[in-house]
């Protein structure tokens, strides 16, 4: 059947305006239920808004007032102190406009109009070229930055021939982009099908930590190794949500580990944290630097039961306790992943510490942790 004409649509309009059933649209209009539902559906739909101009933005008024002051012979300086803006702002609209010599206010406001639009196409799919040397390239498992970079050096003098590797992984994951074959991925090393952006968040503002003492403010002793009693601390999980807590001496790389049950509460953590911790002389009680993890909600019942600060990295930056996330890979040599860590008693804990702890590591000068704790204790 034909698709309804517009005359229908507006008489079936008229009759929704009027309040008739659906019954008699149905024998005034000759479309069956479905047909008529559609187009009441899409004439209920609320119309899209009237796109607005941010005030952040530039007004077409403003563009005549710059359009003016550069024909007048005006420093960009002298145009931006008039309009009350940031002289980078009007250079930036200058320059993006070809140059104070052809600067034109109405085709710029139409250009700003135009690049405003949503939603965009995707550059690899507007770009053929592009994305067939992109496709290539992926084929012989190159990675997304590898080609980003090699984009740059083969056309240096084309921005157009050139993309970012987030932008290459974005296509390759979201294919509602429309602009790389899904079935690429498989050449990609990881092999994974999804994958977050750099800059994704998925903090949504709730369980985060309360009145945290940030990296920054630990002090500089504890930065620059200098001496011995700031700790790095992390939890290592295994089957059944089951886990240890480590310990790391920052200048030694000493290691500590603690057993936790299963139901690994905050304070349950806090309180074994501060039994272990003070089994320390007053010497190795300085600091402990622990990331974004809700175990460490409780931070302040285990400072106020020890006296030892606890300073937070910032969210994402496993980096900044770098001790630590080294020991915990080698950690995985006795826990494998996916192990169950509630067979392991805190004897067997104590036993597999005091052999990394006995290892020599060639960033201490083969010395082993225990050697340089002793050192530094000296």
């Amino acid at each position: 059947m034909d698709r309804i004409s517009e005359k229908e649509k507006v008489r079936i309009a008229e009759l929704l305006a009027e309040g008739a059933p659906a019954w008699r649209m149905h024998q005034e209009v000759h479309r069956s239920r479905h047909a008529i539902h559609r187009v009441i559906k899409a004439l209920q739909r609320p119309k899209r808004p009237e796109p607005t101009r941010s005030s952040l933005r530039l007004s077409l008024v403003e563009r005549e007032e710059i359009s003016r002051g550069l024909a007048a012979g005006e420093s960009l300086r002298g145009i931006a102190r008039r309009l009350g803006r940031a002289s980078s702002t009007i250079s930036r609209e200058v320059k993006a406009n070809q140059g104070a010599g052809r600067y034109r206010a109405c085709v710029a406001d139409k250009r700003a109009w135009r690049l405003a639009k949503r939603p965009k196409q995707a550059k690899l799919a507007r770009c053929a070229r592009l994305r067939h040397k992109v496709e290539a390239k992926l084929e012989v498992r190159w990675s997304p930055q590898q080609i980003s970079g090699w984009l740059v050096e083969e056309y240096p003098s084309n921005p157009e021939m050139r993309v970012s590797h987030e932008t290459i992984y974005l296509s390759l994951f979201v294919q509602s982009r429309g602009a790389l074959r899904k079935e690429l991925t498989h050449y990609l090393r990881s092999g994974h099908a999804t994958r977050r952006p750099l800059g994704h968040s998925s903090m949504h503002g709730q369980g985060q930590l309360r009145d945290t003492l940030h990296i920054s403010e630990r002090p500089p002793e504890a930065n620059d190794r200098s001496v011995p009693g700031h700790w790095e601390g992390d939890l290592i999980y295994g089957k059944a949500n089951s886990t240890i807590a480590t310990l790391v001496e920052r200048k030694s790389r000493f290691l500590m580990l603690i057993a936790l049950p299963v139901n690994h509460r905050a304070d349950v953590v806090a309180d074994a944290l501060a039994a272990k911790i003070t089994e320390l002389p007053k010497a190795l009680r300085r600091s402990i630097t622990w990331d974004h993890g809700k175990e460490m909600a409780e931070h302040a019942r285990f400072s106020v039961a020890t006296g030892v600060p606890v300073y937070f990295c910032d969210p994402r930056s496993p980096w900044q306790r770098g001790s630590n996330e080294n020991t915990n890979g080698l950690l995985r040599q006795y826990f494998p992943k996916r192990s169950d860590l509630r067979v392991h008693s805190q004897a067997d804990l104590d036993a597999v510490a005091d052999e990394l702890n006995d290892r020599p590591r060639q960033t201490l000068g083969w010395k082993s942790p225990c050697q340089a704790l002793d050192q530094a204790l000296r």
